[in-house]
């Protein structure tokens, strides 16, 4: 069970790549915090799905539809969860996962492109379009950005190479946009994820392989959704006031460095 944020309740939360797995756990985790949540993906039936989901449950929730790679579309998302929910107060930058492996010699370079806007571009346009504006966490003097990254940002992996240089790229982007926004009452911190048994995960990887994965890690399990939920609650709350520019590896002790 998840940690009691009070402070969380009421505060509006923006979540993208949060049709599935990590990015919707972590819309339900902020929801089931009494957070008003807008949820973004690209899959209209999978985004209703998780807000009926969380609505259900007594929660207070919207769907926004959007390619996030896509400059204008997040200003239409922002017009509507400010219009519907309020100002955004928390931003988790969360869309992203192009990490299929393909050796670097054979990665096309439409592919390069394609994995380097999807997980950091993406972040970078998603977190420039909420902090301007009267509205905009800089004009409010306060906001918390979690962005996402892997551990294939933070050591050689199996995943393809323009993965894992985004997913570097996104912990310095989120060192930097620290640095820069910590002066206004902003803070951005990280999340690197291992090994997590998402939906897609489960049914993909046989049991066996699962096991071997596991094994790899010092807590010789994988990762859940809820381990890295519980990680965007404690960035995103008062407990963690006094950080920022931090990329906390989620990765049962794996990695790092």
């Amino acid at each position: 069970m998840s940690a009691t944020y009070t402070e969380l309740s009421g505060r509006t939360v923006l979540v993208t790549g949060g049709s599935r797995g990590i990015g919707a756990q972590t819309a339900r985790a902020f929801a089931g915090q009494g957070a008003g949540v807008c949820v973004v993906g690209r899959d209209r039936d999978a985004l209703d799905a998780v807000v009926g989901g969380i609505t259900d449950s007594g929660g207070t929730a919207i769907g926004a539809v959007a390619d996030v790679t896509d400059s204008a579309a997040l200003e239409r998302v922002r017009g509507e969860v400010e219009s519907r929910l309020g100002p955004v107060d928390v931003l988790a930058a969360f869309a992203g996962g192009q990490g299929f492996p393909v050796p670097g010699a054979d990665l096309t370079e439409q592919r390069w492109r394609q994995v380097i806007d999807s997980d950091l571009t993406s972040a970078f346009l998603t977190v420039r379009t909420f902090l301007g504006g009267t509205d905009g966490m800089i004009g409010r003097g306060r906001g918390s950005i979690i962005t996402m990254s892997s551990a294939a940002g933070r050591q050689p992996s199996q995943a393809n190479l323009a993965y894992g240089v985004a997913n570097a790229g996104v912990v310095m982007l989120t060192r930097q946009l620290a640095t820069e926004l910590g002066p206004h009452g902003i803070r951005v911190n990280c999340i690197a994820p291992s090994s997590i048994g998402t939906e897609k995960v489960l049914a993909r990887m046989p049991a066996a392989v699962q096991e071997q994965v596991a094994a790899l890690h010092p807590l010789r399990r994988l990762g859940s959704t809820d381990d890295v939920a519980s990680t965007a609650l404690f960035l995103a709350s008062a407990a963690a006031s006094w950080l920022t520019g931090l990329t906390v590896d989620v990765a049962g002790g794996r990695i790092t460095g």
